[in-house]
Order: structure tokens, then sequence, then C-alpha cells
């Protein structure tokens, strides 16, 4: 099965993001409202297209135990994901954008996945300057419709060049070229609104 597969946007990809959500807002319910649930990725901005995966974003004051998390989630069907290999991007932490801060403590996160559902959970700080880069770099592409179609081109292109790889992880590398090509420009647009 190839690895990188880029497919037409899906309308049906947020209603499945809202129910997946509910579960996780469900089993951390016991915490209140102190946590911040997003859709995120490509699947969350329309007409975009992209991997059949959904992705999800909780943020949270401090992060759990990684075992507490797993015991909570663990009726949703969300696991713990590990990566393909022992440097997979954004499992364990991610990668500061250029100009944000670099405490590593801001860029540790937990990652789940339900293989049975093809979704997965970021878990981040609410400081997380990366939770905040997705969430702005979604918003960004839904209001820039000619730089969703780039993102989207450059999307199709990498799946082709990385289609008989075994896992997303050079596919994932090189997508960062456009977030610092485009970082500036998203910036901007998010310092006006």
């Amino acid at each position: 099965m190839a690895a990188a597969v880029v497919v037409e946007y899906e309308p049906s990809w947020p209603a499945r993001a809202a129910h997946l959500l509910d579960e996780v807002r469900a089993a951390f319910a016991s915490d209140g409202n102190r946590f911040v649930y997003d859709h995120i990725g490509s699947t969350a901005v329309p007409g975009l297209a992209a991997k059949p995966i959904i992705d999800l974003q909780v943020r949270m004051p401090s992060l759990p135990d990684l075992a507490d998390v797993a015991r909570r989630l663990a009726p949703t069907g969300f696991v713990p994901a590990h990566g393909a290999r022992p440097d997979s991007p954004g499992v364990y932490r991610d990668t500061p954008r250029p100009g944000d801060p670099t405490d590593d403590e801001l860029y540790t996160k937990r990652l789940f996945h339900d293989p049975r559902r093809a979704a997965i959970l970021h878990i981040r700080r609410l400081d997380s300057p990366f939770g905040r880069f997705v969430v702005t770099f979604r918003d960004w592409l839904r209001s820039n419709p000619e730089q969703a179609a780039r993102y989207e081109a450059i999307k199709r292109r990498l799946a082709e060049q990385h289609a008989e790889a075994s896992d997303y992880d050079d596919y994932t590398r090189a997508k960062s070229a456009f977030f610092n090509e485009t970082d500036g420009e998203m910036r901007a647009w998010a310092r006006g609104h």
C-alpha cells in the first residue's frame, strides 16, 4: 500500500472530526472546560484534497502522564502512536517554527491514533507555539483559496514522489518547505485577524 495517498476532499470529514472530538471530550470530561479541542490538518480545510486521515488536537494546561491519557482514551479507540522510525517527525515533540520560542517543554506532546477510524490525535500544552501554528495555518488556508490550491498541488506532487515509501515521514518533512516559504505571509494575515 502506498504511504502518502492524497484524495479529493470528502464533505463528511468535518462531521467525522466533530464526532471523534465529542468522544475525546467525554474522555476528559472530569477536567471541565480547561481544554481546547480542534479539527486540524488538511481535512479541516473545505475543498482541500488530503490524506484521508482526520487530524485532531487537544490543548491542555499541562501534559498528563502518557499512561493516564492512554487509560482515559482507551474507550475511544485512540492508542499511543510511536512513529514508524525513531526520528519520525511530530511523535514525541514538535519542531519549533522559525521565530518561535525554542524551550523544549513547549514542544513536548502526546500522539495517539485510531487506526480503525483513520484518525490522529495530537495532545499539546495550551501554550504550545506549534499548537497555535496548526490552527493558524488551517484558518489561513480556509481564508486564502489561492494558497490552499498551491498547497494541494505541492501535496499531490510529494505524494507521488513518496508513493512507494513505507511511511509518511519523508512526505511530512517535505511539506515543511511550503510552511517555511509562506510563514511570513501567514503570520501577517494572523496579526490582522
